[in-house]
């Protein structure tokens, strides 16, 4: 099944390849991912009007994805841009890294919480949550105050996750979403923080092994 992950900022040539071989690393079979940067919009997300910005530059390239190359369409971004556009207009199926996750933990009755890296990240992701109906199981949300290069410090993310660990332990959740497609997590002391993209890759592997996603591409 190949898969056409489309990164919600540009990003560097450095950068493209370091999520690259993130991606080849967790997908498991019988995934194939081919992840493109939009050719222009932000290089960040630190306002609202950037992740709006955002969206378009997805939804745009997305509609550009050729059916006959690629089954299916991710943008690579907890925020799912533009996923309800693309859901009832792209060529081929389109997920969001977040509804998977988010729902999947919803079907297992589990209490989950969230980190972000920028306040405009973190209101947007609880919207996102709530639009899918799933605010219920939402316990809160952290926001990390990082840089746009700390997503690639895996040691600087990680100090600010487990501080913000600390700050949930009142909520009591039973998981927690790393809010960021592209964050290496450490195996951390407190509830099981999820890498959202690893286990929506999970979730759409095991899709595919069972039949449930059409692959078209040959």
């Amino acid at each position: 099944m190949r898969v056409r992950a489309i990164t919600p900022i540009v990003v560097s040539e450095d950068e493209l390849a370091r999520r690259r071989v993130r991606y080849a690393r967790l997908a498991p079979e019988p995934l194939e991912i081919e992840l493109v940067n939009i050719p222009g919009g932000p290089d960040r997300l630190e306002s609202a009007a950037q992740i709006r910005d955002s969206e378009q530059w997805v939804f745009e390239e997305a509609m550009r994805t050729d059916p006959e190359r690629f089954d299916a369409i991710l943008p690579d971004c907890v925020l799912d841009p533009a996923l309800d556009r693309l859901v009832a207009e792209a060529p081929v199926p389109t997920f969001g890294i977040t509804k998977l996750t988010a729902g999947h933990l919803a079907a297992l009755g589990q209490r989950f919480a969230a980190v972000a890296r920028t306040p405009a990240i973190a209101d947007e992701l609880a919207s996102r949550i709530e639009a899918y109906g799933l605010c219920g199981h939402l316990v809160g949300i952290r926001i990390l105050h990082l840089s746009i290069e700390d997503i690639a410090d895996t040691e600087t993310w990680n100090t600010a996750l487990a501080g913000a660990l600390q700050d949930l332990e009142g909520q009591r959740p039973d998981t927690v979403i790393n809010g960021c497609s592209a964050v290496e997590v450490r195996p951390l002391r407190g509830p099981t923080v999820i890498d959202p993209t690893a286990l929506a890759l999970e979730l759409l592997a095991l899709s595919a092994r069972r039949h449930l996603i059409a692959g078209r591409a040959r």
